[in-house]
Order: structure tokens, then C-alpha cells, then sequence
């Protein structure tokens, strides 16, 4: 298989029997469910997000979160 001379539409195709064959169809479709585009513009939310905070107010935050705290406040 000579993925430099293949059309996109066969890398797909040729990439989903791969993920069939080695996760079978339940593993096939979990894999892919990770790669969902979601929906929504991440960029302008943010900016409405951040544009309502002043420096001092985000660091104070860091500054009060839990060590080892994943969870956004």
C-alpha cells in the first residue's frame, strides 16, 4: 500500500478496516467518538471568558485552587 499515491478517500476507507479488523466494531466506533468536532467557536468563547477578567483576578484564582486540583473553577 502506497499511501503517497492514494486519495484521501482511500486512506479512509483503508484506515477504517485497519481500525476494524485490529478493534472490532465496538472498538472501532470508541475510537473514533474521541475525535467528535463538537460545536461551537472555542476561540470567541474564550475571548468572552478571559475579556471579563483582569490579570490580578486569574492569578488570585491560581493562586487559591487546590494543589494537585485538575478541575477548572
Amino acid at each position: 500500500m502506497n499511501t503517497k499515491t492514494m486519495s484521501l478517500e482511500q486512506i479512509r476507507v483503508a484506515g477504517l478496516e485497519v481500525l476494524a479488523r485490529e478493534l472490532g466494531a465496538v472498538g472501532m466506533i470508541r475510537f473514533l467518538q474521541q475525535f467528535e468536532t463538537g460545536q461551537g467557536d472555542y476561540s470567541k468563547d474564550r475571548h468572552k471568558w478571559l475579556d471579563e477578567q483582569d490579570l490580578e483576578t486569574i492569578v488570585m484564582r491560581i493562586q487559591q485552587k487546590p494543589k494537585g486540583s485538575k478541575k477548572a473553577t
